[in-house]
């Protein structure tokens, strides 16, 4: 009876996956789970619900038999500008704020030692919205005094990537201190991009670089883990992804380096969760995120050496530019305290890097992700012994990032990115 349940709520839950947009840690969220991102995403370490196939497969064993299903609402404000140029100066947000982000995860026992389970989420954020302005007759946007997007292109100017990941996940209990778990990982990503006209010029194929609707890829990989129970107050955790080679987005291998190529980048965490007293836990995170892996998110905008669309540097091409992102390493804090059976209170401090440098503005116009301290609140109320709500809060600071224009956009001046995120969650959770 577990197995036909867990094929129909697998069944439910993917159909009710809509769009997706996290961008926090770059393009990650800054945890998985209603009750991780209550203490800052900290979770490599702990096992209290069923997002082990996102946070350690090898927890899972820990959970027992209970299902997880929750949804966040996430706000992030992105906002672009450009002064000092010939023109087009410009100063606007994105219109596209409000997201909500579903979770969805499923746990059985095989007997003491194994356990059988899913964990379905989502990353993104690589997402905007600007709407089209007027144009100044100079430079890249000269001619007719037309609508013109920021970036000098026609209509809205935008892009949006959403992913999702299915994770069955097994989990075995080595001994009574220690267990891994290892999550096969099925990805399926769409994009869009609108309002790139003015690149075509720095395009290998211009026909296959903006405004071709929306495009998918899917791909295997693979999330391993390790928990260990060192003493009765301390347990340490470990996970491991390698990179995830991900089909091509064939309607725009004229944008992504590697003719279209945007792969899952290889990231890993360790964790540590201290017991200080029974009734108040520490949990601290150190997560790698390899985005210098990935041609299509590493590659800077400005690489010296391009002459043409034949170029490998070109938009597309074999080493082609791209958005300039470096590899980000992230602090998670969280701490949980038990105030009594029925509630557990959590806060929650992230810190991470911010992957995008002074002079690499122009194309991050379209992905802001530069937010690097998030601050969390969180709880949890037992409805009954066997179900709970849990609800999380995330505010991200206000960060921005400015540098000169893009060498090859013929508009002078000083560009300004900056984002600032809230996000409100809930789940319910039910042991079975």
């Amino acid at each position: 009876m577990k197995l036909k349940a867990l094929v129909g709520v697998l069944a439910v839950a993917g159909l009710a996956m809509p769009g997706i947009a996290s961008a926090t840690n770059g393009y990650f969220a800054h945890g998985y789970g209603i009750k991780a991102k209550g203490m800052g995403g900290a979770a490599t370490a702990t096992a209290s619900d069923t997002m082990g196939g996102a946070n350690n497969p090898a927890s899972m064993v820990f959970v027992g038999d209970r299902m997880d299903v929750g949804i966040d609402w996430f706000r992030p404000e992105r906002a672009a500008s450009r002064t000092g140029s010939l023109g087009p100066d410009f100063s606007e947000t994105s219109s596209s704020n409000d997201f909500l982000v579903p979770e969805f995860g499923y746990n059985m026992m095989l007997g003491d030692k194994m356990s059988l389970g899913i964990t379905i989420y989502g990353n993104g954020g690589m997402n905007s919205d600007y709407k089209s302005g007027t144009s100044v007759a100079t430079g890249m946007c000269a001619g007719p005094a037309v609508p013109r997007n920021p970036l000098c292109g026609f209509g809205k100017l935008g892009v949006n990537l959403e992913q999702l990941i299915v994770a069955p996940t097994f989990a075995y209990k080595v001994n009574a201190s220690n267990s891994i778990g290892v999550s096969p990982l099925f990805v399926y990503q769409r994009f869009s991009a609108d309002g790139l006209q003015a690149f075509a010029g720095l395009s290998s194929d211009a026909n296959t670089l903006t405004n071709t609707g929306h495009d998918s890829s899917t791909g295997w990989g693979v999330r391993l883990g390790w928990q260990g129970k060192v003493t009765d107050a301390v347990t340490l955790g470990a996970t491991y992804s390698p990179k995830i080679d991900m089909s091509k987005f064939k309607r725009y291998a004229g944008l992504f380096a590697e003719q279209g190529d945007f792969d899952i980048p290889m990231n890993w965490s360790l964790g540590v969760a201290f017991k200080a007293t029974p009734a108040v836990t520490v949990a601290l995170d150190y997560a790698h995120i390899d985005y210098a892996g990935v041609k299509s998110i590493h590659n800077s905008g400005i690489t010296a050496g391009y002459t043409g669309p034949t170029n490998p540097l070109a938009l597309g091409g074999s080493n082609g530019l791209g958005f300039g992102w470096s590899n980000v390493n992230v602090v998670k804090l969280g701490v949980e305290y038990k105030h009594n059976d029925a509630l557990t209170l959590r806060a929650g401090i992230n810190h991470g890097d911010n992957p995008i440098k002074s002079g690499e503005t122009t194309f991050n116009i379209l992905a802001p992700g530069v937010v690097t301290d998030h601050y969390t609140l969180g709880a949890t109320y037992s409805v009954t012994k066997d179900s709970e709500v849990t609800v999380a809060y995330m505010h991200a600071q206000e960060e921005s990032v400015s540098g000169p224009t893009n060498p090859y956009f013929p508009v002078n001046g000083t560009e300004t990115i900056k984002m600032y995120q809230n996000s409100l969650g809930i789940a319910y959770g039910m042991k079975f």
